[in-house]
């Protein structure tokens, strides 16, 4: 064992790699094996261990697996993407080997028995086409037996559900495909497009799916109706990229669309719909607009301001007899080009909402930190509201370490109380036992946070045992329902094969998914 002395001693296991995040937090006397390593924040001697390293059955260059994930309540289902995947297969379990259609995509499910993980499924759109970037979103039902693959896209000209698959009509229109998954075998149960499909739309951009997935929400922030609210004229084509979002809802065997949602101040260029959350119970949904312009403070302010381009804002609704517009949200600290609402997650019970804005830039560390200072070089922040009788903002959280967008990946737990954020371009400094240390760039980190008492901590943080500059680690990432299980993506992993050297950097972006088990 090796020990870092100074301030927070740690004493840690020194076979293995260990990754030092740096700031001034530490005494300038800290040593680690013996070498001094003033400023050391962070030691990542977290409990958290690599489960399972996880590539594509058909790994290939620059096919970026991992570019979306999604997992089950237990944990033991797993859906990765490679939106470039270029196999010309259609359906489940087709010919992985063929490449003659570019970025059609796929999406793999592993499932996990004791500690082992599987792969069970190859899954292939039905009308599967060069560029369609099958994958591009995914949600699974808390069971594992419902998934949802969006394809932003694909061209069909097609309207609702189950229309002309072979009509390559409105190219980038998009589309989602539903999944079912009985016993062991995967079929597909829908093909849905937006009531009013539209060339470059990309409808399907972003999905949610209830805990029973029966409900699901469809995001298309490029749609471009100038309608405000909910059921509005959707045939309007003056907003370019104003986005919507449109309800299904699965009943008496069938998906049909419930409801077609816009903004309460709808403006070109919002991208309403560029990420959203269904509560579990589908009757509450998180919207974002990461490009809305209002310089608005908080929960609740003026809309119509547009002074502070790419601020950012999130808008919840809610399902009673119909549904509607209960709140609309911004960051505490608006600013221009914060992107408020790149991410956004929503406990099961709609109560707890935590929002990404990747690029905020303040210079704050941590919990609770300064939020008014602009000059970081760590771009990236999230906040995390509570709703009681009304919302109010309980904590803004900072990465502890160096780097960029924090909060490129985000996902919360049920019960509100476990976050997964991922910040795909951190920096860390990488040190191995007996050999020189290196500061690597942009290596991408995984900060779990804890939520107890109403006060948030940072619990850990997760990193590449092999980290590699540019690797997209955390670029996506998903968390089970006990906050035990994070399935984290990179999606421009260079490794050729899973289970093997993690070192290994011979097939460029290929991509990969790792599974860590915080014990």
């Amino acid at each position: 064992m090796s020990t870092v002395t100074g301030v927070n001693d740690h004493t840690f296991d020194a076979s293995i790699p260990y990754t030092v995040i740096t700031s001034n937090a530490m005494s300038s006397d800290a040593q680690y094996n013996g070498r001094a390593v003033a400023d050391v924040a962070v030691i990542n001697t977290t409990a958290a261990h690599e489960q399972a390293y996880l590539k594509a059955s058909n790994a290939d260059t620059l096919d970026v697996f991992g570019v979306a994930v999604a997992i089950s309540a237990d944990g033991n289902t797993i859906a990765t993407a490679s939106t470039v995947e270029a196999s010309a297969a259609t359906g489940i379990g087709g010919n992985q080997a063929d490449n003659s259609a570019p970025s059609s995509g796929a999406v793999y499910i592993y499932t996990r028995s004791g500690t082992s993980w599987s792969q069970q499924a190859y899954v292939k759109a039905s009308n599967a086409e060069a560029g369609d970037g099958f994958g591009s979103s995914l949600a699974l039902s808390a069971d594992g037996n419902t998934l949802v693959v969006g394809a932003l896209s694909e061209a069909s000209g097609a309207l609702g559900v189950g229309g002309n698959q072979s009509d390559n009509a409105a190219p980038a229109s998009g589309a989602a495909y539903v999944f079912r998954r009985t016993g062991i075998t995967w079929s597909q149960q829908a093909y849905l497009k937006a009531s009013n499909t539209f060339g470059g739309a990309q409808f399907a951009a972003a999905v949610s799916l209830s805990a029973a997935g029966d409900v699901l929400a469809v995001g298309s922030a490029s749609e471009r109706s100038g309608a405000r609210g909910v059921d509005g004229n959707q045939s309007d084509r003056s907003f370019m990229s104003a986005g919507a979002v449109y309800m299904f809802r699965f009943a008496s065997g069938a998906w049909m669309q419930e409801a077609y949602v816009k903004a309460s101040n709808t403006d070109a260029g919002d991208t309403f719909g560029v990420s959203l959350a269904l509560s579990g119970d589908g009757l509450t949904l998180a919207v974002s607009a990461f490009s809305e312009d209002s310089n608005a403070v908080g929960p609740g302010g003026e809309q119509a301001d547009n002074s502070y381009s790419n601020s950012g804002a999130v808008y919840l609704f809610h399902r009673d007899a119909a549904w509607h517009q209960t709140d609309y949200i911004k960051a505490s600290n608006t600013g221009l080009e914060d992107r408020f609402g790149s991410r956004v997650a929503l406990s099961s019970d709609g109560h707890t909402l935590a929002v990404a804005a990747w690029q905020e830039a303040s210079n704050a560390l941590g919990i609770n930190g300064d939020q008014m200072d602009n000059s970081g070089p760590s771009p990236g922040a999230i906040y995390v509201f509570n709703l009681g009788s009304t919302w109010s903002q309980q904590a803004y959280i900072k990465s502890s370490a160096p780097g960029q967008f924090f909060g490129a990946a985000l996902s919360l737990t049920p019960d509100g109380n476990s976050l997964a954020v991922g910040a795909s371009l951190s920096n860390g400094e990488v040190v191995d036992i007996g050999n020189p240390s290196s500061a690597i760039t942009q290596t991408g980190a995984l900060f779990l946070l804890r939520r107890a008492g109403g006060a948030w901590s940072q619990n850990a943080v997760i990193r590449s045992r092999f980290p590699s500059g540019g690797d997209a680690f955390a670029s996506t990432c998903a968390i089970a329902n006990d906050g035990h299980t994070i399935v984290v993506g990179a999606a421009r992993e260079d490794g050729s094969a899973a289970g093997t050297d993690e070192s290994d950097n011979s097939l460029t972006d290929s991509g990969a998914v790792f599974i860590f088990v915080d014990e």
